[in-house]
């Protein structure tokens, strides 16, 4: 007999599927040494985005003269930024463990692990076997090799997010989504940051227009070097000196009195031992799995993260729901990963679904695009929009391949898109629905009706 029915490793997504076997009268561990609720609630998308209110509201003190309000920013205090977000995050965590503390049909375990044998587990020093598991261990920074960055104290994303002070001055090594949003958050507080990004532009798998807008409004708030790869860091009376170059050779050297690396996340499948449970990963470390999230290893599952289906938590919330009904209930559900939207929470925001142009236009697709700005839109017009964008790519029967956005509230926009596309909708049906005026989504209107006109 198995210790458990249903062993889960990771307190993140896993921890609804843990809640749903135990609910469902099966014995269920749950294994997590950190606090519930995992990378999202804890050390990224929750505490970014709480962060990056108050670097908006600061911007709109600092803007409002454009409404002819006289309105003078005193100051930010960044500790109580912070701290309040802390309280409030660090609170729904305890909350939730002490919910899970008591739930019937579930152990909680508050500690490392690693296989030891198929379905095996070390827990509290002892082996630990299950008839079904679920690896939703989540991801880490990626730190690469850089020459001097392990001898000097480099902030990570999860640094980043609770520093109580705002750097006098931060280099950021990286330009993808996290990078770019902490460095809006700490120019908004007050830092001067530099970027520096290997590639020729900030978020470079953007669409490339959309990459390539977001670089320019970067430059204009701060130092930005792209095309440039870290290559050594240095820590000086100050600070830190951090040094790059080009592929041609040429060299450049930023200082800072932070360095943050924001270059992107590697799996934690190498701390697990899956040799052990015959659990195979591919070349970057991603377990492998089916439609059904099935592992290479019989009655174990991978979610989240370190499946590597997509890094983003709605991603890792969809597969739950699969994971619940494939695991807890015994079914065969296939994942759907088409249309699987994405946002980053600069101002302006960036959100993007399906392909871009520069892929339609590598695999030989024949493509229309369809383009609306802000600023001719009245409420783009009354907000004083002057940048800003959608942009729709269809086929030449109306099926809608991809759309993209930058400008305000464009993570909320674009779902108008992505439902389009799950449900297979076509370009004249959204030109053709009735969007209310004067709202924001008039520009999604007028991008698809641009398609077709």
């Amino acid at each position: 007999m198995a210790d458990f029915d249903v062993l889960v490793i990771g307190g993140g997504t896993g921890n609804n599927v843990a809640a749903a076997a135990a609910e469902a009268g099966l014995e269920t561990a749950l294994v997590e040494p950190g606090p519930l609720g995992g990378t999202c609630l804890n050390r990224g998308c929750n505490p970014s985005k709480m962060l990056i209110q108050a670097a908006n509201a600061v911007n709109h003190v600092r803007e409002a003269d454009r409404f002819h309000v006289d309105a003078t920013l005193h100051g930010v205090d960044h500790e109580a930024v912070v701290n309040e977000m802390g309280d409030l995050l660090g609170g729904i965590s305890a909350d939730m463990e002490a919910r899970y503390e008591e739930k019937e049909n579930l152990t909680l375990f508050r500690e490392r692990t690693s296989f030891v044998g198929e379905r095996t587990v070390e827990l509290d020093g002892e082996a630990v076997t299950a008839e079904k598991v679920v690896v939703a261990a989540g991801s880490r920074p990626l730190v690469p090799p850089i020459e001097g960055l392990e001898a000097v104290d480099y902030l990570t994303s999860q640094d980043a997010l609770y520093l109580r002070e705002t750097p006098e001055s931060l280099v950021i090594m990286g330009g993808g989504y996290i990078a770019v949003e902490l460095g809006h958050f700490f120019e908004a507080m007050g830092s001067d940051v530099t970027v520096i990004e290997m590639n020729d532009s900030l978020v470079h798998r953007e669409d490339n227009e959309i990459a390539e807008t977001l670089t320019e409004i970067a430059a204009a708030r701060h130092e930005v070097y792209t095309g440039h790869r870290a290559t050594a860091v240095e820590e000086t009376g100050d600070g830190y000196a951090v040094h790059a170059e080009t592929e041609a050779g040429d060299e450049l050297t930023v200082a800072g009195s932070e360095v943050l690396v924001a270059l992107g996340r590697r799996p934690n499948s190498d701390t697990l031992d899956l040799d052990a449970a015959g659990i195979e990963v591919d070349d970057r470390g991603f377990i492998e799995t089916d439609e059904y999230l099935r592992t290479t290893a019989e009655n174990v599952w991978a979610q989240g993260d370190i499946a590597g289906n997509a890094l983003f938590k709605h991603a890792g919330d969809y597969e739950t729901r699969h994971t619940v009904a494939n695991v807890v209930r015994d079914e065969r559900r296939a994942l759907d990963l088409s249309a699987m939207p994405h946002a980053i929470f600069t101002e302006p925001q960036i959100a993007g679904v399906g392909a871009t142009e520069e892929e339609l236009e590598a695999d030989g697709t024949e493509y229309a695009v369809g383009r609306a700005d802000y600023a001719d839109s009245a409420m783009g017009r009354a907000k004083k929009l002057d940048h800003g964008f959608v942009k729709v790519l269809a086929a030449p029967d109306g099926e809608i391949l991809g759309a993209h956005a930058i400008g305000y509230e464009a993570s909320t926009l674009l779902h108008e898109a992505v439902f389009a596309m799950r449900t297979g909708a076509t370009v004249d049906d959204v030109a053709g629905a009735i969007h209310a005026h004067p709202t924001l989504n008039k520009v999604v209107e007028a991008a698809f009706r641009d398609v077709r006109d």
